[in-house]
């Protein structure tokens, strides 16, 4: 189960992820960043809440990233150290911005 609040003001969106990001919800977060991200120049996704991050997760996170490097920026903030533990496994510490 993935809950997204997004607070869009002006051309900065703010995304607060809650539950699971994995294989049956990273889909429902991949169609909202494609729908959400026209004229976005900065993106911050709050993982406060977020429990839990696959690889399926970490894929649209990738896809966001590429797409906020082409106009804009993109932060990850307040993730667990579970789930700052897997970026850090993965190398998406070195990719992503992570306050």
């Amino acid at each position: 189960m993935l809950n997204m609040k997004k607070d869009l003001n002006g051309s900065d969106l703010l995304i607060a992820l809650e539950g699971r990001l994995d294989t049956t919800t990273a889909p429902m977060l991949e169609s909202e960043m494609k729908s959400s991200l026209d004229g976005v120049t900065g993106l911050v996704f709050d993982m406060t809440q977020l429990q839990y991050i696959s690889s399926a997760g970490l894929r649209v996170l990738l896809s966001a990233q590429k797409t906020m490097n082409r106009q804009g920026t993109m932060v990850v903030k307040n993730a667990s150290q579970d789930i700052k533990e897997v970026f850090d496994v993965t190398g998406f510490s070195d990719i992503l911005t992570i306050e």
